[in-house]
């Protein structure tokens, strides 16, 4: 089995979180409604806490993408594994997603949204990994930077294991 080394600590994580939080609800007038559309499953904890970390104002709903099947490399084609329960159009909407790599997932989902006719559309991830990226796209708020290893915990899973840690960890193969 393999072994990981702590990256950045739950407590970490938490803090920037709440930071994060407090960006997002700065950037929109106090009554509006913030969506929140969550990226299953990596990013069902980032989700979560990021919510608790907001004001009564926010709505949330989840989709399932994937595009990385059981290995540590994209594959590069997205699937639409779940659908939004709700519409979109009118909406201030923010993808909440646990890590960006390629940015192929990414862009697939900007543009699935962008025709659904939100008010606005930016997105919030806790990981990008810039120096991955094979398209150009944007993110509006990003809770760490990271080199290009292969991260685990606080969600992110390695074929469906090691979501559970309180971390994010690097994962030593």
């Amino acid at each position: 089995m393999s072994t990981t080394t702590v990256l950045i600590r739950s407590e970490e994580i938490q803090s920037r979180i709440r930071a994060l939080a407090g960006e997002i609800e700065a950037d929109y007038p106090p009554n509006d409604e913030i969506h929140l559309v969550g990226v299953l499953k990596g990013g069902f904890m980032f989700m979560a806490d990021l919510v608790r970390a907001m004001s009564s104002r926010v709505t949330l709903d989840f989709m399932a993408v994937s595009s990385y099947g059981k290995g540590t490399r994209s594959s590069g084609e997205v699937r639409v594994l779940k659908d939004l329960d709700s519409g979109l159009e009118g909406r201030n909407v923010i993808i909440v997603e646990d890590i960006v790599d390629t940015g192929l997932t990414l862009h697939y989902m900007q543009d699935i949204l962008k025709a659904r006719f939100p008010r606005s559309l930016r997105t919030a991830c806790l990981l990008s990994k810039p120096s991955r990226r094979q398209v150009d796209v944007k993110v509006d708020y990003i809770g760490f930077t990271i080199e290009d290893r292969f991260v685990v915990g606080y969600g992110l899973d390695y074929g469906e294991k090691y979501r559970n840690l309180p971390d994010i960890a690097i994962l030593n193969e």
